[in-house]
């Protein structure tokens, strides 16, 4: 498995400088089309993402803190709880209601130290989904703080790469799974009409 992470880092990164590095597998996470596949968020397993080349927060978060520490960078996780519901005005009218009945979402993302700074760095919505207004970090400079793809309810949480399994990863019920499934099938939908 850490075979495809390295051939995917020295194929996004060769001949650039570490700047350019951080951005070129920045822009290459963010542009995974996102999905909610509750298998991926094990860190054992995430790498799997690439060969399916789809994955949600946690999944592209191990992934780019993975790839970071490979650029000789210090990475934390962060980790927000939001409410999904909270794109209720964007959801259509089938996950409106399930999204108000969804527990406590957990997002992942990475705080990296950038020059001495801890930068806020999210990959986690790919471009497509901008056009419905979902917030998508387009451009990163590769050492200002980029945006949150939630409102937090709390203070954030950190953690260090070796603590991931103190993270709460959730295991999906039956009308999770059914939420996850509806919100990937809407994403695919509005990717496929929105590149027509």
């Amino acid at each position: 498995m850490a075979d495809i992470v390295e051939v995917k880092l020295r194929e996004w990164t060769q001949g650039k400088s570490s700047g350019e590095a951080r951005v070129a597998v920045f822009n290459r996470i963010r542009d995974i089309p996102y999905a909610v596949i509750p298998e991926l968020n094990d860190p054992k397993q995430y790498v799997k993402m690439l060969e399916l080349n789809r994955g949600s927060c946690t999944p592209k978060h191990f992934l780019l803190c993975n790839m970071f520490q490979k650029l000789g960078l210090q990475v934390l996780y962060a980790v927000y709880n939001y409410r999904w519901d909270e794109f209720e005005d964007l959801y259509p009218p089938e996950l409106r209601k399930a999204a108000r009945e969804m527990p406590l979402g957990s997002h992942l993302a990475c705080k990296v130290d950038i020059n001495g700074k801890l930068v806020l760095v999210d990959a986690t919505l790919d471009p497509a989904l901008a056009l419905v207004g979902l917030p998508v970090n387009k451009e990163w400079d590769g050492i200002s703080d980029t945006l949150l793809p939630v409102e937090p309810i709390d203070e954030e949480q950190l953690y260090y790469p070796t603590e991931a399994n103190l993270m709460q990863i959730q295991q999906p019920d039956e009308n999770t799974m059914a939420f996850y499934n509806g919100l990937n099938a809407w994403m695919d939908l509005l990717r496929d009409t929105g590149q027509k």
